[in-house]
């Protein structure tokens, strides 16, 4: 994987290891609420690194 690739997959698991596993329902002030969507986008940004990572692999196999 590309080294920024892996970076942000770095920095993803970072994060997301810093969290409480508080469930999303729970009430909280605006930082809270904005830390969970944070937290949401970083999800988000490392299962689309995962995924372009596979996708290099198949290409680099000659898959489409």
């Amino acid at each position: 994987m590309p080294k920024k690739a892996v970076l942000l997959l770095a920095a993803s698991f970072a994060i997301l290891g810093a969290c409480s596993g508080e469930s999303s329902d729970q009430k909280g002030g605006p930082g809270e609420k904005a830390g969970r969507a944070v937290d949401r986008a970083m999800d988000k940004a490392g299962q689309a690194v995962e995924k372009a990572g596979r996708n290099m692999q198949g290409a680099s196999k000659g898959e489409k």
